[in-house]
């Protein structure tokens, strides 16, 4: 089963004892060793302790997978729930772990990590279809991860910095979290024993490290940017987002330029519209945001919502591609855009 975050952190409190196996995976190599710790801690708190943890290599298991069922059936000489983590698993595991379960009765803790694995790979399909495997994808951060994590991080270490800071910051931030931590513990390592961070030591600490999330598909749309939108829409898909799923986030954002435009209709300013937004636009697109409530009539608004409707309804009823669908559709959108922008709307 696909586990959510709400099941993420009711787990990392008390381990559900019917789930036999965690798969970490997806491309965010920094969040997917993020949690592959955490959920050994939730187990064992000493994640090197020799008699509890055991950690294998996806290809020495897929060479000899008797070394993995003696693990995971082996008891802890010291007492207590043991924990086995397989990393860079690929889909040769598939079977083996199909075998294990079938064959091998343990109250172990089974963690498989891969950062190679996508949704469409026969090992995520079977962790997916299982009641007893928890699943757990790692994408790119959003917006929002970025801030939630460097937040985090900061009110663990102390620290404090205002909000510029923090903004310039988690615009400079890298999407994959292991790459955002080591920035900044690099920050941290700068300003020594003082606890507050200024903008001015981010500007000369932190190099711009940005790059493409989920979130850009929507900004990049909007704004006109037909190449970047439609790169980012293809990276997304070589993840293993499914081309609806991309569409109504698009479809939201919309709705939210819309929704905006209603509170303006009330007497709203601009600001104070996009202030009451629910939930609220990520601090550091709220300049983008802004300008494309701007540039998007309300008239234009509702055609481009009724073309995504359009666009989700094609993908679920026609026989054709479902990627070519959702990609002109994209395309048709910030095509718009830039000639509004052109116009001077």
């Amino acid at each position: 089963m696909i586990f959510k975050q709400v099941q993420i952190d009711k787990f990392l409190k008390k381990p559900d004892p019917s789930i036999k196996a965690v798969l970490i995976y997806g491309s965010n190599e920094g969040l997917v060793a993020e949690y592959v710790k955490s959920f050994v801690k939730s187990v064992c708190e000493d994640v090197n302790d020799p008699f509890r943890v055991a950690y294998l290599n996806g290809a020495d298991v897929n060479a000899d997978s008797g070394i993995l069922f003696g693990e995971y059936g082996s008891q802890s000489l010291m007492g207590g729930q043991r924990v086995v983590v397989v990393s860079d698993a690929d889909n040769n595991l598939t079977k083996i772990i199909k075998s294990l379960f079938e064959t091998t009765k343990s109250d172990t803790l089974l963690i498989i990590s891969s950062g190679s694995l996508n949704k469409k790979s026969s090992l995520v399909k079977l962790g997916e279809d299982s009641e007893d495997i928890a699943v757990i994808p790692c994408y790119e951060d959003r917006d929002e991860d970025i801030f939630a994590a460097a937040r985090a991080k900061f009110v663990e270490g102390g620290y404090t910095l205002g909000n510029d800071a923090l903004q310039v910051l988690c615009s400079r931030l890298s999407n994959d979290r292991k790459s955002s931590m080591s920035e900044i513990d690099k920050l941290m390592t700068y300003v020594g024993d003082r606890k507050n961070i200024t903008l001015d030591d981010v500007m000369k600490v932190i190099s711009d490290n940005s790059a493409s999330s989920g979130d850009d598909v929507c900004y990049y749309a909007a704004s006109g940017q037909v190449a970047k939108a439609l790169a980012s829409y293809a990276k997304l898909l070589n993840e293993g987002n499914e081309p609806i799923s991309i569409i109504r986030s698009v479809t939201y954002h919309f709705n939210k330029l819309l929704t905006c435009l209603g509170y303006m209709e009330q007497g709203e300013t601009v600001d104070k519209a996009i202030m009451k937004l629910t939930p609220p636009v990520i601090f550091f697109r709220k300049n983008t945001f802004k300008s494309q409530v701007s540039l998007w009539p309300k008239d234009k608004l509702f055609s481009v919502l009724e073309l995504l409707y359009k666009c989700e309804r094609d993908c679920k009823t026609t026989n054709m591609p479902v990627e070519e669908i959702a990609s002109y559709t994209l395309m048709q959108i910030a095509s718009a855009a830039a000639k509004l922008n052109r116009r001077g709307y």
